[in-house]
Order: structure tokens, then sequence, then C-alpha cells
């Protein structure tokens, strides 16, 4: 019995796909492949049905810089230039209207001053869905 010769610039079978628990997948050299990776479904197990482990600790502690702002207001360079301790801006907000949470510059939330242990706080009110805060950044 002879040995089958494969051509130099051939690959065997074990040389495509490597001997694993799951079956060889069998590519066609001569058309092109195009990656699309498939999006996750909220449940996050992939399409095989194994669950993805996904890490969420490495985020964790990335610093985030939140604001709360009070109100905006639009001044000439003059009216700027003229300001002086004591001067009054008013601001484009009714008060007792709620505060903007940014955090990074995106609203996430609604809230109201209160003061605890004598330092100022924010009590949420409302906070804004994710898929609002998506709609935000598009």
């Amino acid at each position: 019995m002879a040995e089958e010769e494969t051509a130099p610039d051939e690959a065997t079978p074990e040389e495509v796909a490597p001997e694993t628990a799951e079956a060889p997948v069998e590519v066609d050299a001569g058309v092109p492949q195009k990656a699309s990776p498939e999006p996750l479904d909220d449940g996050l197990e992939a399409e095989s049905g194994t669950d993805v482990d996904i890490n969420l600790d490495v985020l964790l502690d990335v610093p985030l810089s939140m604001s709360l702002e009070v109100g905006r207001s639009r001044l000439s360079i003059r009216d700027l230039l003229q300001l002086n301790q004591g001067s009054v801006v008013e601001l484009d907000r009714v008060a007792g209207e709620p505060m903007d949470v940014m955090v990074n510059g995106t609203l996430v939330a609604h809230g109201e001053v209160v003061v605890v242990n004598d330092k100022f706080g924010i009590r949420l009110t409302d906070v804004i869905s994710p898929a609002e805060r998506i709609k935000q950044l598009q």
C-alpha cells in the first residue's frame, strides 16, 4: 500500500483544523470568508449554548467625572467682563426645577438638592433609561 502524498502547498485536514472536541470546520479556499460577528443576547449565551463569562470587575474602578447642572446662561463677553463679587446671573431654570446629573457629559439622571451632614448632595428623582442615554450619544 502506498501512502497518498500531498502537494507542498496543500494543507491536510489535520493542518487546517486541529483535532478538538468539536467537529472540524470545512473551509472552501476558493471563496473569501467574511467575518460577521453575531451580537450576544441579553442572556449572555453564545450561539452554541455555552455561557459567556464576562468579568465586569475590571471596569468598576474606572474613574468618571460626575457633575450637577443647576442651569445655563448665555452672556456676551462685555457682560462677562463686568461680573464682580455680588453679581447675579439669571439661569434658564425655574426655582424648584430638578437639576441635571451628568456623567462624562452625558445626562444620566435628574434630582433635587439636599443637605447631608452640612454638605450638599442630590436625591435622584428620575434616572434616564439606558436606551434614552444611547439615543443622546447619537
